[in-house]
């Protein structure tokens, strides 16, 4: 199952998925970043699509560290108030 999250405009799509025929391996979570983006000049990556393998433990520390910008976002907002 894919989890996908546009960004910039929907330009930019993440997937992030167990990859099955990767399960024999250690790094067998995706992160599949593609981009559809029609102006070459304002391209973020070179090629079209870019894959990244973690570990289910770089998964984790990936997870680990966006609920925690998550949570220090949210303690710069109510800190605004």
């Amino acid at each position: 199952m894919e989890n996908s999250i546009y960004l910039l405009d929907r330009t930019l799509k993440l997937d992030v998925y167990f990859d099955p025929e990767d399960s024999q391996f250690n790094d067998n979570i995706c992160i599949s970043i593609c981009e559809d983006c029609p102006e070459e000049s304002e391209k973020v990556l070179i090629a079209d699509e870019t894959n990244v393998y973690l570990t289910e433990e770089q998964a984790k520390q990936l997870a680990d560290a966006l609920l925690a910008a998550i949570k220090q976002a949210k303690a710069a907002s109510r800190a605004k108030k």
